[in-house]
């Protein structure tokens, strides 16, 4: 693609180390209402390789949305979403 249309490719804001991963960060940003999609080296998938690259998995976003991904996922590692020992997940 070329001139104004690279903004409509999607955008990596992850890169996972195996499939568990992967799906919990998509899942992550979905729920908080950014659609994401996993795309990574096929060996992750029929061999469960994740060793020296081999099975890294980038998770990408709308290029639109990738700054508040990044952002979301800055605040997911610094602890911002983790639960109370005694907050049901249910309730909210």
């Amino acid at each position: 693609m070329s001139g104004g249309d690279d903004h409509r490719e999607p955008v990596t804001v992850w890169e996972a180390q195996g499939e568990v991963e992967a799906q919990t960060i998509r899942a992550f940003l979905e729920g908080q209402g950014i659609p994401a999609a996993i795309r990574g080296e096929a060996l992750r998938t029929v061999y469960g390789l994740t060793m020296d690259g081999l099975g890294k998995v980038e998770i990408q976003v709308p290029a639109e949305l990738a700054d508040e991904a990044r952002d979301l996922l800055r605040r997911m590692e610094a602890g911002e979403f983790t639960l109370a020992d005694d907050e049901d997940p249910d309730l909210g």
